[in-house]
């Protein structure tokens, strides 16, 4: 049976085929006697050289980010805007950064077996904790082995949700001041916490989101009730609680600090100091600058750059201030973008999720403040209306009233962060403007308009 091979010339045999022994002589008459073939009499002379190769791009670097809510997000865009291949990983799907994410993955990052799987898997170069429900030891045994970074590094993560810790940091170890503080673990010891202390009284529990199971006690009888909250709160089981006295301030006050390493070391940089307040649970109103006498703001940068350089890392870090005159007390420290830096969208050059992804990634950054700027952040629970719901003509209306405020702005978010009944962030009012003041009353403006879509 003979075989074919389609778009082939026919292969001749020398033993059966004269004329193929021929044509084997005649080249290798043709050949140099170095071995190159001669060319033929008439035969085109390529003078051309050989096309060089192109050379391999460079590979993109890949960023797993753990924790894939709206903040996440605008993470994932700052880091693929600086060339990344952004991982979102989350417990639950539909999450609000898996639409612009490279890739997504649904898994249980408190699980220590199942998060390793999948880094392992996913083979990122950098690992970034966005939410406190992680397994931090299974990072603590991923930054060993040394070919992942994990930001911020795994201690911090720790003790991000770690208030006992934190605390012992700031006060024992580096001696920063604060408010008196005190921990219990039953409300038996809560009970002679208050008693010794008085009231009013500020207890939250030892682990979980920042304001999660807060209580103000004024009286004995809300020492159970603020006990039960309290361990009730967070993504792990809890049986402690911290208290702390209610002290007399001005105001609060966030200083954005940036951390950065390089071949002369690690080098720290500050934001402009950033003001704010929660009106009614609902809203949380920012401002930056927030001004500070010069004693104060000397006493909250050094405060911030001990804490932080302890904590280490690349990265920003929101570290938390009370101001009464000149004195500053460490309230708490965020090792992660939050959202008291959402006026910074507007205010800097480069907002703090793009000072979060430059630092990570080892690049240049600046704090520079390009206009004085307010933001409102509102909130709702489970049962709110999401802009989304609201009719195309109608939130047009909205957006129209909103954005008609001189040098104005909003995000609109479009859902819940998890599935959770825990309020959530329902939209941003930005404002720019000469000053802090002026600004804070545009955006009043702006988020009453917004107010009628939910």
């Amino acid at each position: 049976m003979s075989e074919t091979t389609e778009g082939r010339d026919p292969v001749t045999d020398p033993a059966t085929d004269p004329t193929a022994e021929q044509a084997t002589e005649q080249v290798a008459e043709a050949a140099e006697p170095g071995g190159e073939p001669k060319p033929q009499a008439g035969a085109p002379v390529d003078d051309e050289p050989a096309a060089q190769a192109e050379p391999a791009r460079p590979a993109r670097p890949t960023v797993m980010l753990l924790g894939a809510g709206e903040l996440s997000r605008e993470l994932v865009l700052a880091f693929q805007r600086l060339g990344a291949e952004v991982v979102a990983v989350d417990r639950y799907a539909d999450a609000p950064a898996y639409p612009v994410a490279d890739r997504s993955v649904v898994a249980t990052m408190s699980d220590a077996d199942a998060l390793t799987a999948v880094i392992e898997r996913e083979a990122p170069q950098y690992v970034v904790a966005e939410s406190t429900a992680v397994a931090v030891d299974a990072l603590i045994a991923v930054a060993e082995r040394g070919s992942v970074e994990v930001f911020p590094t795994p201690r911090a993560i720790r003790l991000s949700y770690d208030r006992e810790g934190l605390r012992r940091l700031a006060a024992d170890e580096l001696g920063l001041p604060t408010a008196p503080f005190w921990f219990a673990g039953s409300v038996e010891e809560l009970t002679a916490v208050a008693q010794h202390a008085g009231f009013p009284l500020v207890v939250r529990p030892v682990t979980g989101p920042a304001g999660s199971g807060q209580s103000v006690l004024l009286r004995e009888d809300d020492v159970e009730p603020a006990w039960h909250r309290a361990i009730a709160a967070g993504h792990f089981a809890q049986n402690r609680v911290m208290a702390e006295t209610v002290v007399e301030i001005d105001y609060e006050v966030t200083m954005l600090t940036v951390r950065t390493t390089g071949p002369a070391g690690p080098t720290i940089r500050f934001c402009e100091p950033i003001g704010h307040h929660h009106r009614n649970g609902e809203v949380l109103e920012l401002w930056q600058p927030q001004q500070m006498s010069p004693v104060a703001l000397d006493a909250a940068k050094s405060i911030a750059a001990r804490i932080v350089n302890s904590l280490g890392g690349r990265g920003v870090y929101g570290v938390e201030l009370l101001v009464r005159d000149d004195e500053v007390y460490f309230s708490d420290v965020r090792v992660r973008p939050q959202d008291t830096g959402l006026v910074t969208l507007r205010s800097q050059r480069l907002s703090h999720f793009e000072l979060h992804a430059r630092a990570i990634l080892g690049l240049a950054v600046d704090t520079i403040m390009i206009s004085p700027a307010a933001a409102e952040v509102h909130y709702g629970g489970s049962e709110a209306a999401w802009p989304g719901g609201t009719g195309g003509a109608e939130l047009t209306a909205v957006l129209r009233e909103a954005l008609s405020v001189p040098e104005s702005d909003v995000r609109l978010f479009g859902g819940p962060d998890d599935e959770t009944d825990a309020p959530h962030r329902l939209g941003v009012a930005l404002a720019t403007a000469p000053d802090a003041t002026a600004a804070r009353r545009q955006v009043r403006q702006v988020s009453t308009a917004l107010r009628r879509l939910w």
